[in-house]
């Protein structure tokens, strides 16, 4: 993914500001699961050599990561001398808070190191701007490729207006994620699962198709984690499965996509699309109610319909050691293997489109 920095130029930092704002972008980390649909963001405050401020942006509608790391400041006429770290440029306009650019203006901060330029039409580059006409320091792309990766779905969603798309899938030894009658339970171990429960608390939300739907009965919640659970998505295109199952249950949201009806009912809301260009216009409906990422867990259809339509950035997919001998044969894609675990006996294999 490309980023503009447009006329923001970076420049060469030494190991102190490194330092610093790797630990920025640990702070930012901590925000994963709770911060969307705004980006993740950390900013750390030093002070000859000293840490006297940190913060992170902790939850969405609540203080952003500058305005956590200056209150934490016990001393704020420190910052006219001080540096401010921060993983992405400072907001230049009124959303749920107040613009960050104009809070460090106003603190009379020194310097501000920013890790990556934010390039979310709000903000490009004004941040930066409004900072350096207040005379502050500014210097740009400090861990910048770190910053990016951390945000890469905050970035998917501004710039391809469609949710960061994670495939998953479990599959046994010999290439099967189910039976022939769609039975699937249990390929991978117990550790593998609750990891998959951490994924669901960290990401917006988990689509399934009707077949997972009908013979697997998921809740699709999260159960062996702590955290929030996701937007659950149904794709019934021709809204055949019963009402009394489990994802038409409860009170978590869930978006049913199909080909006929549009309506609301308790916690279910009914949403039709044109058959021409399902998937596309789905990912697209998605962007609008700005969903960050999305987990495809199946079943075997409607992963290779994304696989197919190129509707996919990651994919995680674990392989057992058992064997089916016949049954449902996993997807295949063509991606980029960028690490590969071994979970107690399953393998985790991790892929980029």
């Amino acid at each position: 993914m490309v980023q503009s920095k447009g006329n923001i130029e970076s420049k060469n930092f030494n190991e102190a500001d490194i330092r610093y704002m790797r630990r920025a972008l640990e702070l930012a980390a901590l925000g994963r699961g709770f911060v969307s649909p705004n980006p993740m963001v950390g900013c750390v405050i030093v002070h000859e050599g000293r840490i006297i401020g940190e913060g992170w942006h902790r939850k969405y509608g609540e203080g952003h990561a500058e305005v956590n790391a200056i209150h934490s400041v016990e001393d704020e006429s420190l910052l006219s001398e001080a540096t401010c770290y921060v993983t992405l440029e400072p907001c230049a306009h009124h959303g749920k808070t107040p613009p960050c650019a104009d809070l460090l203006i106003s603190k009379k901060v020194k310097r501000v190191v920013i890790a990556a330029f934010d390039s979310n039409p709000l903000v490009g580059g004004q941040g930066i701007e409004r900072m350096k006409a207040a005379g502050i320091q500014v210097e740009t792309g400090c861990l910048e490729q770190e910053a990016l990766a951390q945000n890469v779905r905050f970035f998917t969603l501004i710039e391809k207006k469609r949710p960061y798309i994670i495939l998953k899938w479990a599959e046994t030894a010999d290439g099967f994620v189910a039976r022939g009658n769609f039975d699937s339970k249990w390929i991978s171990n117990a550790y593998s699962r609750s990891m998959v429960h951490q994924w669901r608390a960290e990401e917006d939300a988990i689509l399934v198709g009707r077949n997972t739907a009908l013979y697997d009965n998921p809740t699709l919640n999260v159960r062996s984690w702590v955290g929030n659970d996701p937007l659950r998505i149904l794709v019934d295109r021709k809204l055949q499965l019963v009402d009394d199952l489990n994802l038409h249950k409860g009170d978590i949201p869930t978006l049913v996509f199909n080909y006929s009806k549009s309506e609301q009912s308790n916690n279910l809301e009914f949403i039709a699309i044109e058959p021409s260009n399902f998937m596309e216009d789905l990912v697209l409906e998605l962007g609008k109610r700005k969903v960050q990422s999305l987990i495809i867990e199946g079943g075997a259809a409607t992963l290779n319909a994304f696989i197919e339509q190129g509707l996919w950035d990651e994919a995680k997919v674990f392989s057992s050691r058992g064997n089916f001998g016949e049954g449902i044969k996993a997807p295949q894609l063509k991606g980029q293997l960028i690490s590969e675990t071994d979970l107690m006996g399953d393998r985790l294999r991790v892929y980029q489109k």
